[in-house]
């Protein structure tokens, strides 16, 4: 095989965004993605599937440091994770580029500015067509391009909704989404939060930037490509090969640019994984790999009225951000509020296993499904590890207090508004969705794996465009802010590395 210009290590937002950043440049590009896309079977849009029967969760265990193994909620097919993902593409706020307190500790600052960082934003809007509305949420910050496209509309339930929280003085806004609402609904009338997207009623990382990038004919994607690990020249200055497992052989690439994009624990579990000089894995002169690992701190909260039904079929229009910059009262952040996609029996039976079925149906129909989101600050002893192929996760949770402030005060809201029961559950380790930190980026070289532009301290032909750059989890959805810095990157590449 002749060796490519550049190398994209997953399909997934980063590495989808950043290979439609480069398309047209000239330079041949492959993509090595582990999976094969995903099939359009009844599964997709079978909640029973999804949920109970956990048709769609990988086949393989990660262990907790000390013990237990589980399943993660970590996918692999082309377009990655965000096959799955609730289609929200939101912006970190501006104070989430500075250092900010919080209950839990301090939240530190980017590299570089909102303001710097903006334009990139916008670019990534009009690459995912992201529906959404400017002017309701008191936090938005500064867009130098409107949306493109209206906002998804609200059901009638969730009308209401909106109104209810409007009565209680809060500013409920419309969430930004990566949704062709027509095309989904056409497709199967079902939410699409945590829904397989086999079509294209989601703008995810394949139907959105990786279909645009295949259409450069010097843009490949290759399937089933397993990256094992990543071998540096004998000064170890730059990655000489990229070793990895295709139906069963062993394959040898030895690429200009090796760009990895495989998912923050992922990237990190193959960097470690690397023979180095000291044996601490590549990348790594900080010993910063795989460390600050963070997830987000959320909750499932729902609101229950048992006198009126929620028919509502995707519900996942509004978000709260009232209490984002600060607890309502002068205080210091708790978090993100955002609507789930609507709930069914089977989803409840998931988590509920002993509570009769009929009863599950009853709540989830009568229900407003919330989803909490608070910032999980980095940590350095909060870590992804390796042990042989084995992927070991040590998640220390922090600045669980938000999580609890945010709980009791949208539980006294949603009471406000008229639903006398209010159940809220926290998501486990099984979901690491928001997955970020673990290769984070920065101006010190002997604290941070990456510069600002994602190129790797330590090898000079190497960059890392996935979640784990990101120094902050802040309390935001990440997929935007992946693919806005998958764009700059991109667009830094081109400028520097293939301008000769």
């Amino acid at each position: 095989m002749t060796n490519p210009d550049i190398v994209i290590i997953g399909s997934g937002i980063g590495g989808a965004t950043i290979a439609s950043g480069l398309a047209g440049c000239g330079a041949s590009i492959l993509i090595l993605e582990r999976g094969e896309p995903l099939p359009a079977t009844p599964h997709a849009r079978s909640t029973r599937s999804i949920f109970l029967d956990e048709h769609y969760r990988p086949k393989e265990m990660w262990r907790e440091a000390g013990g237990a193994a589980f399943n993660p909620g970590n996918y692999y097919y082309v377009g990655g994770n965000s096959k799955f993902f609730g289609a929200v593409l939101i912006r970190y706020r501006k104070e989430d580029f500075s250092e900010l307190e919080h209950f839990g500790g301090v939240s530190p600052a980017w590299p570089f500015s909102y303001d710097e960082f903006e334009p990139w934003y916008s670019k990534a809007e009009q690459l995912f067509r992201v529906r959404g509305s400017l002017g309701e949420d008191p936090t938005e910050p500064f867009h130098s391009v409107p949306y493109a496209f209206k906002p998804v509309p609200d059901e009638p339930p969730i009308a209401r909704a909106r109104a209810e929280l409007k009565g209680l003085g809060l500013h409920p806004a419309s969430l930004p989404l990566g949704v062709d609402i027509e095309t989904w609904l056409k497709e199967g009338r079902t939410g699409w939060d945590a829904f397989p997207n086999t079509g294209q009623g989601k703008i995810d990382a394949q139907t959105g930037p990786l279909a645009e990038a295949l259409t450069d004919p010097n843009i490949r994607l290759e399937t089933g490509a397993h990256v094992d690990w990543l071998e540096t020249a004998p000064d170890g200055k730059s990655i000489a090969a990229i070793h990895y497992t295709q139906n069963g052989a062993q394959m040898t690439l030895s690429p200009k640019l090796v760009i990895l994009s495989a998912g923050a624990i992922n990237s990190a579990a193959i960097l470690l994984r690397s023979p180095s000089a000291k044996g601490k894995g590549l990348a790594n002169s900080s010993d910063q790999v795989g460390r600050n690992f963070m997830n987000h701190n959320s909750s499932a909260m729902l609101a229950i009225d048992p006198r009126r039904r929620n028919d509502s079929v995707y519900q996942k229009t509004l978000m709260l951000n009232d209490y984002y910059l600060s607890d309502g009262k002068g205080g210091k952040p708790l978090g993100n509020v955002q609507l789930l996609g609507k709930i069914d029996g089977n989803m409840l039976k998931a988590n509920v296993k002993t509570m009769p079925k009929f009863v599950l149906d009853f709540m989830a129909s009568h229900a407003v499904d919330w989803y909490l989101m608070c910032e999980d600050l980095p940590d350095p002893e909060s870590r992804i590890m390796v042990d042989g192929k084995e992927i070991v996760m040590q998640w220390r949770r922090s600045n669980m207090q938000s999580l609890e402030g945010l709980t009791k005060v949208m539980r006294e809201n949603l009471r406000a508004c008229g639903y006398p029961i209010v159940l809220s559950r926290p998501f486990d380790k099984r979901t690491p969705s928001h997955q970020c930190g673990t290769v984070k980026m920065g101006n010190d070289p002997a604290t941070s794996p990456l510069d600002p532009l994602c190129r790797a301290w330590d090898h000079q032909n190497l960059f890392v465009v996935d979640g784990g750059f990101l120094p902050t989890s802040a309390a935001v959805n990440p997929a935007l802010s992946i693919a806005a810095q998958a764009l700059r990157v991109a667009d830094h590449i081109r400028k520097t590395e293939l301008a000769a």
